[in-house]
């Protein structure tokens, strides 16, 4: 199995930058790709973007398209979402998730809260 730790939530102001991560351990091996989710109370789960194990080939959603960016860092295993030009609507909980061609995982998610 795979898990998921998040890390780097908190209260930015709007316009300002947060950098999440998120290191899987376990599995690794099995991962095929990784991706970014946030939820707000009261609306559906939004898919972000992914990056894809084998290449580190991205795609993103059009709603944070030219202000985040997926990365990642092969040898921690770990995965980031940079956020630039945060938006009051960005606040949500931010969730990680690891899929291999068995299963998906979540991290346990964490918080962003922008400021206006």
């Amino acid at each position: 199995q795979v898990q998921l730790a998040e890390s780097g939530g908190g209260l930015v102001q709007a316009g300002g930058s947060l950098r999440l991560s998120c290191a899987a351990s376990g599995r690794t091996d099995s991962i095929y790709r990784m991706g970014w989710f946030r939820q707000v109370p009261g609306k559906e789960r939004e898919l972000l973007g992914n990056i894809f194990w084998r290449d580190s080939s991205t795609n993103y959603a059009d709603s944070v398209k030219g202000r985040f960016t997926i990365s990642r860092d092969n040898a921690k295993n770990t995965v980031y979402l940079q956020m630039n030009n945060l938006k009051s609507e960005d606040t949500a909980v931010y969730y990680c998730t690891a899929t291999t061609f068995s299963y998906t995982t979540w991290g346990q998610g964490t918080q962003v809260t922008v400021s206006s």
